[in-house]
């Protein structure tokens, strides 16, 4: 058998092939190895591909949005630890504190009554738009609050219960509730600044309320001292709520549409001022609760329905009484001279 001879043709061709893979080869090795000049292009071009600024680094990019540049942050991390640790002990310590502080108070006081028991006459406290205003406001909260404690310790506590399946539909839905009904919890708040805006001024009365807590420490029934339509504590609640939920609104917009009127820092934040306001109007409402429920007789009726008990009326808000007869708005009674 004879042997095959390749062709002229196709040696040379495998002879070119093995000088040209020894070529760039060579070429590559001698790339890894060269140290650039001066006159370089490399060495003229050199830009760094981030560069530390304001303990940032900021890389390069090519498209307008800056912020995205943005590589490592500090601040970032300080936020996270604020937003997973912080925020949860703040909002979870306050509720808890003002719910065991109540409830001590409950064993202490009990339902601070009616002295002279319920006269059957009753006096208009609150007329419909009040009433309206009022429950728009506090349901639109109570849903912020809910949504928003679900959207802070659902993590910790809702993911191991339902599971990660579960918790991210109740998560989406959360999020749209909550912005959803900050509209009417704004609206609502708008409302009760323009109606009870006048009444919440505070005057030299309010003093004696607070030195004396409004004798709610005192068992002897019916030493409440002198007050306008809304005491001092009443009055304390309002400003929280009108403040609190001013500085909300604008933050929890402000996050709504992120970045347009401030940067990452700024965005961190809005976030912590919503959370700490947040936290301390969930407290303060808490209270607010226990009074208007378990912890005073007669008062819900004054949301409920609009009318509370003249005796309830006397002991509480006097000086307002004595303007509603003058007026005549207590049911069974002539007006006052």
């Amino acid at each position: 058998m004879r042997p095959t001879r390749l062709p002229l043709h196709a040696l040379l061709l495998i002879a070119l092939l093995a000088v040209q893979s020894l070529a760039a080869s060579t070429f590559a090795q001698a790339q890894l190895t060269q140290v650039p000049g001066q006159n370089s292009p490399t060495t003229k071009e050199q830009v760094p591909l981030y560069v530390p600024q304001d303990d940032k680094l900021i890389g390069r990019v090519s498209i307008p949005d800056e912020k995205l540049a943005v590589l490592v942050q500090p601040e970032g991390r300080e936020w996270r630890e604020w937003r997973t640790h912080t925020l949860r002990l703040a909002i979870a310590g306050l509720a808890i504190g003002m719910t065991a502080v109540l409830a001590i108070f409950f064993l202490y006081r009990g339902t601070i009554r009616i002295h002279g028991g319920k006269s059957g006459r009753l006096v208009l406290r609150f007329n419909g738009l009040d009433r309206f205003a009022h429950w728009t406001t506090a349901v639109s909260f109570l849903l912020m609050a809910l949504t928003g404690v679900i959207l802070t310790f659902g993590r910790p506590l809702l993911i191991p219960l339902i599971g990660h399946q579960a918790f991210t539909p109740l998560a989406e839905y959360a999020k749209s509730i909550h912005n959803f009904v900050s509209v009417p919890f704004v609206v609502g708040l708008l409302m009760i600044m323009g109606l009870w805006l006048r009444d919440n001024i505070p005057e030299k009365a309010d003093w004696t309320w607070i030195r004396t807590a409004g004798g709610l420490f005192s068992k002897a029934g019916g030493q409440h001292p002198e007050a306008g339509r809304f005491n001092a504590g009443q009055k304390l609640v309002f400003w929280s709520i009108v403040l609190g939920g001013i500085g909300m609104a604008a933050t929890g917009y402000l996050m709504m549409v992120p970045f347009a009127v401030s940067g990452i820092g700024g965005m961190q934040i809005m976030h912590v001022i919503h959370g700490l306001l947040a936290a301390g109007l969930i407290a303060a409402v808490i209270g607010h609760i226990y009074i208007g429920t378990i912890g005073m007789e007669g008062a819900f009726d004054a949301m409920g329905c609009g009318e509370v008990d003249e005796n309830w009326a006397m002991e509480h808000h006097r000086r307002w009484y004595q303007e509603q007869l003058r007026k005549g708005y207590v049911e069974g009674r002539q007006p006052a001279e």
